[in-house]
């Protein structure tokens, strides 16, 4: 069906909308996908906050212009499927990359972050990405360490004495 001119502005517009606050992109070719696996593909999105689309590329190229993934636009060619990460810049890599495994004819394509394009074999590493809750572990354990490691060397000595004293008790005992 085709867009007349205000629906081809609605979707720009939604578009560039999404891609103003995504954090990362995944474009993907999905020919030869039934209804019922793009409904599954969405569903998935949703609940794990990936927009997903299916658009024109000419529209999507003029959506892109002026965000980070304008670097993208010379290179969407052919019937592409569009997830943007809203939340998790790796949430959109890990959806494509499980969705992949079980639909070998879902084929990442173009991967982008950062104002950076990448051919779809980079959604293996955008996948691996850690999630907020597991960035900010990390980020704890690290500011963690330093503590820890002062409250062992500030022990140490005291232990250390401790252990002297009981030696020598034990050695008064046995004399």
């Amino acid at each position: 069906m085709a867009l007349n001119q205000s629906q081809k502005a609605e979707v720009v517009a939604e578009l560039a909308q999404v891609a103003k606050g995504a954090l990362s992109l995944v474009a993907a070719e999905y020919a030869g996908l039934t209804v019922g696996q793009l409904t599954d593909l969405r569903k998935k999105a949703r609940a794990n906050g990936v927009y997903v689309k299916v658009a024109k590329n000419t529209l999507v190229a003029r959506a892109v212009e002026g965000t980070d993934y304008q670097c993208v636009a010379d290179a969407l060619t052919g019937p592409l499927l569009y997830a943007f990460s809203k939340e998790d810049p790796g949430a959109a890599g890990r959806l494509a990359k499980d969705f992949a495994k079980a639909n070998e004819k879902f084929k990442p394509r173009l991967v982008s972050i950062g104002g950076k394009a990448y051919p779809g074999t980079h959604v293996d590493v955008l996948a691996s990405l850690p999630t907020r809750e597991q960035a900010l572990s990390m980020l704890l354990s690290v500011m963690v360490q330093p503590a820890t490691m002062l409250v062992r060397v500030l022990s140490e000595p005291a232990s250390q004495v401790a252990r002297v004293v009981s030696r020598v008790a034990e050695g008064k005992q046995a004399a």
